[in-house]
């Protein structure tokens, strides 16, 4: 299959899943670029080019057709070359959900030059060290953020005019039309992202023209787009998602990415605004999902036709009071920075509670034990024979090299299980399973019972070492605003986890505190493991089951 064909495949299949997986093939182009042959050739052509291609509300507002977004892109790309900026040249992108932050993604892809997307919440150090580790020779940032960049030795692009820097609006003085200086390989780089460090360094990992631009054909079949939808992911500018929703699927279906730009997040307000602005798909994080249900989400008429949630595994509760008051299912999907979509419930299949769903078309999944046998229960691997299209090229090292992935299957780093039917539930980070009486303890499992409390915020559930079990499941727990941290709301929550989990997988110890969290707002489990193993004594401010004489546990 070539791009074109293989999209529209997936589109006339998108409700038949075992069609689509069953008939879909990887398009493996030797020249491949996307805002060229397809943004530019197909999207922006026509009666496709009049249509909304980026709705900006709140901050920033703005509405951009596919034509407009194609030559504004073609005029930054034009002024970038005139800066120097040169096909494999890296480039740093610090914006907010901004009109600048798409067009410099488009010219990017142009040049053939490389992107290294980063958050706004990076400090001036975190900044120096990503310029210095991705070789990053061009900035362009916002200018209320100029002050990072300050010290570092690149071309510093600001959008807004900052003394000393480039003002971006000048790169809109040069023409609207741009040659490329010769074909763009598909296995160029085209992107460099640095993962969130939820156990160790953050890792930069290398995508390609193809990787990622044609890759997400599986993230736009999981979503369930159209082309015509107008799509909201919620997701920040600087990480993979963002790219996943706010950029590539989305443009794959021809559809229209809608952004609310909030100072502060109102779950109230971006109903409104999904409900105003005629929004058909969305997309969101568990922890939005927690907070809009705190709404009557039955007073909000909207046109939504899916609804998506990422980032971690929902719990039913959520799932069930959305489709309660707006007939819609949420559908659970899963992938990595180092790949597109994996795993996912398509529009219009069964889905099973609890279960992330099915491998999604042009992804194969093994479930391995520890001697690298097929399993019930194990880690989730791509076969290498060959490699999926929308995997990573490596890992980019400090010294310049990239650590290609090689072997028979790349390791997620994850652990699921799967049924008869190939559902596969997320178990949770391989790092993070742990032993307790040797029985296996997934530490999700139990952070979704915990979080269904309704004093209970997040949770974190980590191994605390115990001389008869070895291990017993503790708990770090971040109460909603007003719960005391104190022995009686300890005593609700032990009582809600007994009504709920087997004697073996309990949580005996809870300890209430702020979670250690990422730039990206994953929660460091690792940093709560270490303290654990590390503890000679009880904890000041730890409560245990056994305090509690009615709550005390019977012998294992």
């Amino acid at each position: 299959m070539d791009f074109r064909s293989a999209r529209e495949f997936l589109l006339t299949h998108r409700t038949d899943y075992a069609t689509a997986y069953a008939g879909f093939e990887w398009p493996r182009p030797e020249f491949f670029n996307f805002a060229l042959d397809w943004f530019d050739s197909e999207l922006a052509q026509g009666e496709s080019g009049s249509r909304p291609a980026l709705r900006i509300v709140g901050a920033g507002a703005a509405e951009v057709s596919f034509a407009e977004l194609s030559a504004g892109s073609s005029r930054v790309a034009n002024g970038l070359r005139a800066l120097g900026v040169g096909r494999g040249d890296r480039i740093l992108l610090m914006l907010g959900n901004l009109v600048p932050l798409w067009e410099v993604m488009l010219a990017a892809m142009k040049l053939g030059a490389v992107v290294v997307p980063a958050t706004t919440l990076l400090t001036a150090e975190d900044l120096t060290e990503r310029v210095q580790r991705a070789g990053a020779g061009f900035v362009v940032i916002a200018a209320e953020d100029a002050a990072k960049i300050a010290g570092i030795d690149a071309v510093r692009i600001t959008v807004g005019a900052v003394e000393g820097c480039i003002d971006y609006a000048t790169l809109h003085d040069h023409a609207a039309l741009f040659t490329p200086d010769g074909p763009t390989r598909a296995c160029d780089p085209l992107l460099l992202y640095f993962t969130s460090g939820t156990t160790a360094r953050p890792k930069l990992v290398q995508h390609s023209h193809a990787s990622y631009p044609i890759g997400h054909l599986s993230t736009m079949y999981w979503l369930g787009l159209l082309p015509g939808d107008v799509h909201l992911n919620i997701s920040s500018p600087g990480w993979a998602k963002h790219a996943w929703s706010c950029f590539f699927a989305p443009f794959i279906a021809g559809a229209t990415v809608f952004i609310c730009n909030q100072p502060r997040f109102n779950a109230k307000a971006l109903l409104d605004a999904i409900a105003e602005n005629g929004v058909t798909t969305l997309c969101a994080p568990p922890t939005v999902w927690r907070m809009f249900i705190q709404e009557h989400l039955a007073g909000w008429q909207t046109s939504l036709r899916e609804v998506c949630g990422a980032g971690e595994p929902l719990n039913p509760e959520v799932i069930e009071q959305v489709r309660a008051a707006w007939g819609l299912t949420i559908r659970d999907g899963y992938g990595q920075t180092e790949t597109t979509a994996q795993i996912g419930n398509p529009p219009g299949q069964e889905l099973r509670l609890g279960s992330m769903g099915r491998p999604l078309p042009g992804y194969r999944i093994r479930l391995l034990d520890a001697d690298d046998q097929n399993a019930q229960e194990g880690a989730v691997c791509l076969p290498l024979d060959p490699p999926p299209a929308s995997l990573m090229a490596g890992y980019l090292q400090d010294d310049g090299t990239l650590l290609g992935v090689d072997g028979t299957v790349y390791r997620t780093g994850d652990v699921a299980s799967v049924d008869a039917d190939g559902y596969i539930t997320y178990v949770g980070r391989a790092d993070d399973v742990f032993k307790a009486s040797d029985y296996r303890i997934s530490p999700f499992e139990l952070e979704s019972v915990l979080i269904e409390h309704p004093l209970v915020a997040e949770a974190a559930v980590v191994p605390a070492p115990d001389a008869l079990r070895l291990a017993v499941p503790k708990a770090y727990v971040t109460l909603v605003a007003d719960a005391e941290p104190n022995a009686e709301t300890a005593r609700l929550i032990f009582r809600h986890l007994r009504a709920r989990l087997s004697p073996y997988k309990r949580v005996r110890r809870l300890e209430f505190a702020e979670l250690p969290k990422t730039i990206s707002g994953k929660i460091r489990r690792v940093e709560l493991r270490r303290a654990e193993a590390a503890r000679t004594e009880r904890a000041a401010g730890e409560f245990r089951e056994e305090d509690f004489v009615e709550l005390a546990p019977a012998p294992d």
